[in-house]
């Protein structure tokens, strides 16, 4: 097997996914004639095979025996056994003094290369799109920036009928916002405070919460709710909901909500709204119920 040297291109994972797994291929087909649709036809079935040794570790805590391999992936044990050794040869599995296997690090590897390379604007636009043919509504992007949410993204139309539509990059106060809210219900009630402070909860028109009494209220409906509204607080005329998306840790990184005039927002888009969110946390890598 070649060295492979360290470097950080575009072209990594691609490079060390095929590297890794043409290699076991080869291997596999070394003793077969030249025959191209036979050997394609090895070729898929030697990568069913491996993603079911894979799965099946990826169950068990501990390493675990070849013979419980054979029995869980319904593979001869001889079949089993070869290919977790190539496996092994490429680091795609590990095996313990025991005799046993378990997942190798080069899973780990590639796992925070595909990590580092998420990005919350890119994993959520379609869905982002979807949502807005739902609803033929303006869908907005939002993440946090000290006191303020900014917007980073959105899908709309001039079918909406928004007469305001934030600009990506703009920001408003969170207290203020669907998103917003979400943000601040995570945080401490001192840190609220302080937030109340800080800003001196200035508002916008006659909806505003501007005292800290109702916008701890208003908190604690949101931690209970899952969910925020913005009842033409921000702008008179607009209303919004908002869902979160959080990370492969748990943590919410980002809001998206939906913005329509305040006569046409209907409720039975905030379970399209959740939905939406949950799937795009998923494509981050959110684990429910964690």
């Amino acid at each position: 097997m070649p060295k492979l040297t360290q470097h950080f291109g575009d072209e990594i994972v691609t490079y060390i996914s095929h590297y890794g797994i043409t290699y076991i291929l080869q291997r596999t087909n070394h003793n077969m004639k030249n025959d191209t649709a036979s050997s394609d036809k090895t070729s898929i079935q030697v990568i069913e095979r491996m993603v079911s040794l894979l799965d099946a570790l990826s169950r068990y805590q501990d390493p675990v025996s070849l013979k419980e391999l054979a029995i869980v992936t319904g593979l001869h044990p001889s079949t089993a056994h070869r290919i977790l050794n190539d496996m092994v040869l490429t680091r795609f599995v590990d095996r313990a003094d025991t005799g046993s296997y378990r997942l190798g690090m080069r899973l780990l590897e590639l796992g925070n290369i595909v990590k580092s390379r998420l990005n919350v604007r890119e994993a959520a636009l379609e869905f982002m799109r979807a949502l807005h043919r739902q609803t033929n509504q303006t869908i907005n992007l939002s993440v946090r920036q000290g006191d303020e949410i900014v917007y980073i993204d959105r899908a709309f139309s001039e079918r909406s009928g928004m007469q305001v539509v934030r600009a990506i990059g703009g920001r408003a106060p969170l207290h203020l916002t669907s998103t917003g809210k979400l943000f601040l219900s995570l945080d401490e009630p001192k840190a609220i405070r302080a937030y109340a402070t800080r800003t001196g909860l200035a508002g916008h028109n006659k909806n505003s919460i501007t005292d800290l009494a109702k916008l701890e209220k208003e908190l604690a409906a949101v931690r209970d709710n899952g969910y925020a509204r913005d009842n033409e607080e921000l702008e008179l005329g607009v209303r919004c909901m908002a869902a979160g998306i959080h990370d492969d840790s748990g943590k919410m990184i980002a809001g998206l909500s939906i913005s329509a005039p305040a006569d046409r927002l209907q409720e039975e888009w905030l379970s399209n709204l959740t939905d939406t969110a949950r799937q795009i946390s998923l494509t981050l890598g959110f684990v429910e119920g964690r």
